[in-house]
């Protein structure tokens, strides 16, 4: 088994800025995070943005990702919202710093229909060092929104930030 990456925000950065204004790039660059972490890749999200602490992924609605009420299912867009948390925090990280998913929360404000686009602020908490040698818990709030520019859900997603395991 391969250990983890140490810097992975360095490598999503640099990633970004390799493939982004390339055609297709955006899709390349999605569909090598989802090859990483396979299961997020499984909702079809694709990034339109990503700076440091920042994310933006869309979501095209179709049948794959919708429900039996002819909306966007409640896991396709917890999903979107984690995909944007993590690139977000990612990017934003020191290196040799850590992170998972403890949680998420999720409240869903109305029905979401069409393109939808995910964005994500993270701010990375004072605790957090390159030498840091205890845990941390923090939480990052992703916003879902649909073409019209109504939120349709927002998201807290809690996540554990650690130093590297010896």
């Amino acid at each position: 088994m391969s250990r983890a990456n140490p810097s992975p925000g360095r490598q999503l950065l640099a990633n970004w800025d390799r493939l982004h204004r390339l055609p297709l790039g955006k899709r390349l660059f999605s569909w090598a995070v989802g090859y990483t972490a396979p299961y997020t890749g499984s909702v079809g999200g694709v990034y339109t943005d990503v700076r440091p602490g920042y994310a933006r992924v869309e979501l095209r609605d179709r049948r794959a990702v919708r429900n039996h009420l002819a909306s966007v299912h409640a896991v396709a867009l917890v999903n979107l919202a984690e995909m944007a948390s993590g690139v977000a925090l990612m990017t934003a990280l020191p290196p040799g710093v850590r992170g998972i998913v403890t949680g998420l929360s999720i409240e869903y404000r109305k029905k979401a229909r069409g393109q939808l686009t995910c964005e994500c602020v993270a701010a990375v908490p004072s605790a957090v060092s390159p030498g840091m040698t205890e845990s941390v818990t923090h939480d990052v709030r992703a916003a879902i929104t649909d073409s019209a520019g109504e939120v349709v859900a927002v998201a807290t997603v809690h996540w554990r930030l650690s130093p590297p395991s010896a």
